[in-house]
């Protein structure tokens, strides 16, 4: 008995927040209850469960609650009861009356729909014939002046495009013919599909690489233009708080301010306001030192591998240049790699630019040397750079209209900032690559407490997670996104402590655990690989990169100061 009196004392301690305990909403009985013509029913179902003999009447207790929800999916005489007390309250003769009485009202409405829209469309049709007599007498004039023009007709026909406000909207000489009723009916539906919500205009894939979200709008908002305010402050100032910056900048960084936050948070640039402009060119002259000692080696026997290699990897720049340079072995495979499909990196000023980049860095850095891969880490610095110097979209943007010095210095200013980010993630490149692999076994971990149907799903049809996560960790999921999402990513990673190598971890677990339905569908090994291989990310904008990175910090805070939680 003291458990049993436990139990209770402990249901009836703040009975109100229990969950799954009933509270009433106003309005969610269809048709609403009337206490007047259902007395019966409602006396029926008020009257009180029989009470246990020696037990007093407990109304918060977790046992009733229990003993009057038990049957309420059950099947039986009840529902015969029920039935029966209805139809002894309801009149046939009345529900009848009613029933005919709204078929008739819902017949009149009709009816007065129907001649509204067909007097709206004769209305519209005497206004059109009006315009074209009107057209037609301007066309005998000219025809009279200049010879024979088109029909009015045909001038007619052309005006109405099939492509009205986004929709698909068929032309005037596709129209059926038939009677007004019909015209009738054909307009109030266009009416009613005028009335609906528009779907957002669909984003190219490089469109708007800087900042776009899935609306589409390009106006600045209120919030946006506050935000761009924040910034501009805080950079204005003669040392700038960089941990305040971190905190502005985790949210997303204006396209205006982005290049010089890009710099003061990955470390090239000092917070103090007059060291910048010493400080860069310095930096700069120390890279184009760097050219002049290194470059011409590139063709030497123990660099050109690494310089084929770099070369392929960067967009191709012509077919004729691999055949002028039999020796080139290493840097130019991966130059056809670097974001294909955007006409900036099939420009040949940019893929040198690339080429010297990696190169440079690539014989700098010998423990790990040039790793396809890194060529993807250059395009994001590169494409925040080059909005210092121009106001237009990037994506076609003709390089070479920009003058010499602009070039050197968003060439210097691209490797300088893609060295600090490598300096945290060598061992990503190193031999073996242990920083890819510790992070992809991590990974498994981790999906395996978040999610265990999608983890045990890919063991279930034998999907290793090295065979699709080993190019998340290695292009830090550049393959896996639009450009324009990149950047948007690489604003909160370059404001995350060691967002590049520790954060990305658990971005990599919020994007997989993301695609879940999808993974689920998948029966076979070849279905799962092609899904995660080929993620549908084209359409992304600001908005679902937020949302990802949003769980990513949910995910940081369960568990990365408590690692042992997604260990088995």
């Amino acid at each position: 008995m003291s458990n049993d009196g436990n139990k209770k004392q402990f249901w009836k301690r703040n009975a109100a927040k229990v969950p799954g305990s009933i509270q009433h909403v106003y309005g969610a009985q269809h048709p609403p209850l009337d206490p007047l013509l259902h007395a019966n029913l409602i006396k029926a179902g008020n009257r009180p469960p029989p009470a246990t003999p020696g037990k007093p009447k407990k109304a918060t207790t977790f046992q009733e609650f229990e003993s009057i929800t038990s049957d309420a999916w059950d099947v039986g005489d009840d529902d015969d009861e029920l039935l029966a007390m209805a139809a002894q309250n309801l009149n046939i003769e009345v529900v009848m009356e009613t029933a005919n009485k709204v078929i008739e009202n819902h017949s009149k409405q009709q009816e007065r729909q129907r001649q509204d829209d067909t007097t709206e469309l004769e209305q519209r049709g005497e206004d059109t014939q009006e315009e074209l007599e009107e057209e037609e007498e301007e066309n005998e004039e000219d025809r009279a002046g200049e010879g024979d023009r088109t029909s009015p007709e045909v001038s007619f026909t052309s005006q109405s495009s099939p492509h009205t406000e986004g929709r698909l909207v068929k032309s005037q000489s596709e129209a059926p013919i038939g009677s007004p009723k019909d015209a009738a009916s054909e307009h109030a539906g266009l009416h009613r599909q005028r009335s609906l919500p528009h779907r957002p205009p669909v984003i190219p894939l490089v469109a708007r690489m800087a900042d776009q979200n899935t609306s589409g709008t390009p106006a600045m908002t209120e919030r946006e233009a506050s935000r761009l305010d924040k910034f501009k402050q805080l950079l204005a100032g003669p040392n700038t708080d960089l941990e305040e910056l971190r905190k502005l900048s985790w949210s997303g960084i204006p396209r205006q301010v982005r290049p010089i936050t890009w710099k003061l948070l990955s470390g090239y640039l000092p917070a103090n306001a007059e060291r910048r402009e010493s400080v860069l060119q310095r930096k700069r002259q120390e890279y184009f030192g760097f050219i002049q000692q290194y470059y011409d080696s590139r063709n030497d026997e123990h660099h050109q591998d690494t310089y084929r290699q770099i070369h392929i990897d960067i967009p191709r720049m012509s077919p004729e240049s691999l055949v002028l340079q039999p020796k080139v072995t290493e840097i130019h495979i991966d130059i056809p790699r670097t974001n294909p499909l955007i006409p900036l990196f099939q420009q040949a000023s940019v893929q040198e630019i690339f080429e010297r980049i990696l190169f440079i860095w690539a014989i700098r850095h010998p423990a790990s040397g040039y790793v396809q891969g890194i060529n993807d880490l250059v395009t994001p610095f590169f494409v925040v750079y080059v909005f210092e110097y121009i106001e237009e979209e990037v994506e076609n943007f003709d390089v070479s209209s920009l003058q010499e010095e602009a070039l050197r210095n968003i060439e210097a200013d691209s490797f300088w900032c893609m060295s600090k980010l490598l300096d945290g993630i060598q061992d990503n490149y190193t031999f073996a690559q242990p920083g890819i692999q510790r992070k992809v076994k991590a990974l498994e971990e981790l999906v395996s407490r978040i999610d265990e149907s999608v983890h045990l799903h890919m063991q279930q049809y034998e999907v290793e997670y090295l065979q699709f996560a080993f190019r998340w960790m290695n292009n830090l999921l550049m393959r896996e996104l639009p450009l324009r999402c990149t950047i948007r990513l690489w604003d909160t990673y370059q404001a995350e402590p060691e967002g590049f190598s520790h954060f990305h971890l658990y971005v990599c677990a919020a994007f997989l655990v993301r695609w879940r339905k999808e993974i689920l569908e998948e029966r076979d090994f070849q279905g799962l690989m092609i899904l995660l291989q080929n993620l549908p990310t084209m359409h992304w904008g600001n908005e679902e990169v937020s949302v990802l990175l949003a769980e990513a910090y949910r995910l940081k805070f369960a568990f990365a100061d408590a690692p042992n939680h997604y260990k088995r």
